[in-house]
């Protein structure tokens, strides 16, 4: 049977679960990790959904799931750090289902190469950096979010996104292959 509170929840959560989804995946690098944060945090959430008030669910959501995230990473701290992620093989791209399929093979090549660069420069960045990339350049989250999200004032999150970019940008400076004087990126703004 389905209250109206269960109803008011969904109403409000619903629409969010894939950028709690994406949120969980790039902080613990697993898919099935991810979906068990998530479960947990849409949980808690529902726990304490009577507690939002008027206030935009998905700033509150996300909160969640990045505190269930970053639980599950002080419980298994060894294999948090060893967990393996790779976001285009594991996604619908990697199976050719992309709309940005058709065109120059050499060009989707190149695209796929930049892409997989970025993906693993991303990956390769501390968690408190990975998911200021995540929340502001993928989810496009503004900054009074995203400091309510990780419960940190504004500044910190300027300053880390700064730094995150920063890191972003020697990163694939350093991975650039011979020949790509451009480095221009297009999934990211670093």
């Amino acid at each position: 049977m389905t209250t109206d509170r269960t109803r008011q929840f969904e109403a409000a959560a619903l629409p969010h679960l894939d950028a709690a989804w994406n949120l969980a995946r790039w902080l613990l690098r697993d898919d099935q990790l991810a979906d068990d944060a998530v479960q947990e945090a849409y949980l808690r959430a529902f726990r304490f959904f009577d507690g939002l008030r008027g206030e935009s669910a998905r700033p509150w959501l996300l909160g969640i799931v990045r505190n269930a995230c970053y639980d599950w990473m002080r419980q298994n701290r060894q294999l948090a750090d060893q967990v393996e992620f790779d976001e285009l093989r594991d996604s619908e791209a990697a199976d050719g289902h992309s709309s940005a399929q058709a065109g120059d093979p050499a060009r989707q090549w190149e695209q796929r190469a930049q892409g997989e660069r970025i993906n693993a420069a991303i990956d390769a960045l501390p968690p408190v950096y990975r998911e200021m990339i995540v929340l502001r350049e993928l989810e496009e989250m503004r900054y009074e979010d995203i400091a309510r999200i990780a419960g940190v004032p504004l500044g910190t999150v300027m300053s880390r996104l700064s730094r995150a970019r920063a890191l972003l940008r020697d990163s694939l400076r350093d991975e650039r292959p011979a020949g790509d004087a451009g480095g221009k990126i297009h999934h990211v703004n670093v």
